[in-house]
């Protein structure tokens, strides 16, 4: 369940409760210190089996969580956090593959900041996420859409392919809500990652295609041959609802 703070909240930091894993204290108490002038409430943990006690214990608005700690790394981590809640995990990595990413998202992290960073990005990044979570909490006018075999229901929060329900993160959620708004209509990978993320990134388009690849493994029938997620060459993607023949 999305935490309900974040209803009364909006963006605001005075009301928002940020948790940092990383075992490498200097930069720990960086973050905590940072946050802090900015009106965050902050909680720090020095591995992932101390963040989960955290998050078991008090109320928590968003995780920033290293990759590479001992006793539990932040992928395992990450992991056992979407078992028990789905507030946004942004994860904090000197790992930059293509793999590592779509690993960190395939467990359901949110976003990723590589480091190293500036604060100034970390800021940037946790106002997108708070942004997006409450508003798809406090949209006016929720609705259905449908694309053939897939129903998005914003009043529930929930996505339905073929009659089951398939659990979305938040970023999944809306990066199919905004291709199903604009059906059959290419839209470029810069326009979807300064919708979906809410900021502007170098690189940003590396982010949508690992969640595109990601949203395709939870809603096609065959990922590798998709009918929904199209990649429209040179423009981006689209979300198809023509000549479909679903077997």
């Amino acid at each position: 369940m999305t935490n309900p703070s974040l209803l009364q909240s909006a963006v605001s930091p005075s009301n928002i409760s940020v948790l940092v894993v990383d075992d490498e204290e200097p930069l720990r108490h960086l973050l905590q210190v940072s946050l802090q002038r900015q009106g965050y409430t902050v909680a720090v943990a020095r591995n992932g089996r101390e963040a989960l006690d955290v998050v078991a214990s008090r109320k928590i608005d968003l995780v920033l969580l290293d990759i590479m700690m001992p006793e539990m790394d932040g992928f395992t981590a990450c992991a056992e956090l979407r078992k028990r809640t789905d507030i946004p995990v942004v994860m904090l990595t000197a790992l930059n593959r293509p793999d590592d990413i779509v690993h960190g998202f395939n467990l359901g992290a949110d976003d990723y900041i590589t480091k190293p960073f500036t604060f100034r990005e970390v800021e940037v990044r946790l106002q997108a996420i708070l942004r997006r979570v409450y508003w798809s909490q406090e949209r006016p006018d929720p609705s259905i859409l449908v694309g053939n075999e897939i129903v998005l229901d914003d009043e529930r929060h929930e996505v339905v392919v073929r009659g089951e329900p398939v659990h979305l993160t938040p970023i999944e959620y809306q990066l199919l809500r905004f291709l199903m708004t604009q059906p059959n209509r290419p839209v470029s990978k810069d326009m979807l990652f300064q919708q979906v993320w809410g900021y502007d990134l170098v690189g940003g388009t590396n982010l949508v295609e690992v969640a595109v690849r990601r949203l395709r493994e939870k809603i096609e029938r065959d990922p590798s041959q998709p009918v929904y997620l199209l990649t429209v060459r040179g423009a981006g993607y689209k979300f198809n609802t023509e000549r479909l023949h679903p077997s």
